[in-house]
């Protein structure tokens, strides 16, 4: 009797833990990681830094290019600015981005729309498209201007992020539920 009310114990356990476990794929990102795996631009830290950090390692300017960096300033709805990669140019004042932690804390959006606002056309202030709105948000926010990964060394290219499709201890507790399974009551 011991034995029995021991391996539903444990068989409720396991399956507590496995409810709990989250796949692989499902990532809270941070923009600037996120940024750094799809552009091939490795710098780190919090995305205000990203344009001081790019001096002397990366082609910097105010044009946009597929595959470059669009950075944000620090402001403050935004104390720790974005990145966001520019996934399509459709003309002087318009890209597509694609970028993380947006409109979704941790969310990944792609290929959403972002507007130069600034009065130079110099992409300074911009306007980027928000989900609650469906839409081009109502905020405008300061931006430095565009990092090209063009200008990198082969020191200089982040390695893309490793996924893990199953762990060890998955496996073991998969193992744990087959014999708990097998078990007679």
């Amino acid at each position: 009797m011991k034995f029995r009310a021991f391996a539903v114990r444990c068989a409720l356990a396991v399956s507590c833990v496995l409810m709990g476990a989250t796949p692989a794929a499902a990532q809270f990102w941070q923009c600037a990681p996120y940024a750094r795996s799809i552009s091939g631009i490795n710098i780190h830290g919090n995305a205000h830094t990203w344009w001081a950090q790019a001096a002397g390692r990366y082609d910097r300017g105010q044009a946009p290019k597929v595959g470059a960096v669009l950075s944000l300033q620090s402001s403050g709805r935004m104390r720790l600015g974005h990145v966001a990669m520019v996934s399509g140019v459709i003309n002087d004042r318009e890209v597509t981005l694609t970028h993380a932690n947006w409109s979704r804390r941790g969310g990944i959006e792609r290929n959403v729309r972002a507007i130069d606002v600034s009065a130079a056309g110099d992409w300074s202030m911009v306007k980027i498209w928000f989900a609650a709105n469906g839409d081009l948000g109502t905020t405008a926010y300061p931006a430095n201007g565009f990092i090209y990964a063009n200008g990198a060394t082969t020191d200089d290219v982040a390695p893309l992020p490793s996924v893990t499709m199953a762990s060890t201890d998955a496996a073991k507790t998969i193992g744990v539920l087959s014999l708990v399974n097998r078990v007679a009551f």
